[in-house]
C-alpha cells in the first residue's frame, strides 16, 4: 500500500486524467495517505501542489497545517492562496502569524490588493477570527433585509451601499452581481467597465476614486427584484505591511 500511495502522490502532477483519478484514490484511503501526501510535497510542481491541497481539504487531516503553512512561501501565488484558503477551511491551529506574515509579503511585492491572492489571504484571516471587515450600520442593514443565503445586497440599494461604504472610509474593490430564482443562484454579467485604482495615492483619494467608479457601475447595474450584488471591500488596514502587528 506505501508503494501505491507514493505511485498516487507523485501522479498528482500527471495528465489531467491521472491527476484525477489519482486525487479521487487519495481521498478514498484518506488519513492513512496524508503523511505520504505530505513527504512529497517538494518534489510537485505547482499543479501537483495544487491537487495535493484539493486532498488535503477533501479528507480534512490536520497534521497537513504544517506543510500547508510551508507553501505560504510557494513561488506560484496561486499555491500560496489555495494553502492560506485551505488553513482557514481546516482551521489549522498556529496558521494566523503566517498568514499575517504571507499578506505583508504580498503587499511588499506591489500585488494590487484586489488580485486573488491577497483577497484569499484576507477571507482566510477573516475566517479565522483574525480580520475584522468594517461593515458600517446601513450596509448592515441592508444586507439583514434578505435571507441568509442570498449572495449579497438587493442592486436596488447599490448606491447606497457605495456610498455608506465610501462615507465610512472603505474602498470597494469590485462587485459581482447575481440572480436567484427557486432555481438557484446565477452569475450575471455587470457593466463592462475597466477601472484600475492607483494604489500608492493617499487612502483619502483611493476611496473617492473607487466611490466614483462604483456609483458608475451602480448606474448600468443589472436591475431587478432578483438580482443582487456582492461588492468586495477592504479598509485603511488592509494596505499597509504592517496592517497585521506581530503578536
Amino acid at each position: 500500500m506505501t508503494s501505491r500511495i507514493d505511485t498516487l502522490v507523485q501522479l498528482l502532477d500527471g495528465r489531467a486524467d491521472e491527476s484525477y483519478d489519482a486525487r479521487a484514490e487519495l481521498i478514498w484511503i484518506g488519513s492513512d495517505a496524508i503523511p505520504a501526501v505530505i513527504d512529497g510535497l517538494p518534489s510537485l510542481g505547482g499543479f501537483g501542489q495544487l491537487t495535493a491541497i484539493e486532498v488535503f481539504e477533501e479528507v480534512g487531516d490536520p497534521r497537513c497545517g504544517p506543510a500547508l503553512i510551508g507553501l505560504l512561501d510557494s513561488d506560484d501565488p496561486t499555491v500560496r492562496e489555495w494553502a492560506a484558503m485551505a488553513l482557514a477551511s481546516l482551521e489549522i491551529d498556529g496558521a494566523v502569524e503566517p498568514l499575517r506574515h504571507a499578506y505583508r509579503a504580498c503587499l511588499e511585492r506591489a500585488t494590487p490588493p484586489d488580485w486573488t491572492e491577497p483577497g484569499g489571504i484576507r477571507w482566510a484571516l477573516t475566517e479565522l477570527g483574525a480580520r475584522s471587515p468594517v461593515v458600517p450600520p446601513l450596509t448592515a442593514r441592508l444586507r439583514a433585509t434578505v435571507p441568509d443565503d442570498t449572495p449579497g445586497w438587493p442592486s436596488a440599494h447599490f448606491s447606497e451601499i457605495i456610498d455608506d461604504l465610501a462615507d465610512h472610509a472603505q474602498v470597494i474593490l469590485y462587485s459581482q452581481f447575481w440572480r436567484v430564482d427557486a432555481g438557484g443562484t446565477y452569475g450575471v454579467s455587470g457593466p463592462a467597465l475597466d477601472w484600475e485604482l492607483n494604489w500608492t495615492a493617499p487612502w483619502e483619494h483611493l476611496v473617492e476614486e473607487s466611490r466614483t467608479w462604483s456609483l458608475l457601475e451602480a448606474s448600468e447595474a443589472p436591475a431587478g427584484d432578483t438580482v443582487f450584488v456582492a461588492p468586495t471591500w477592504i479598509d485603511r488596514i488592509d494596505l499597509y505591511p504592517d496592517s497585521y502587528p506581530e503578536r
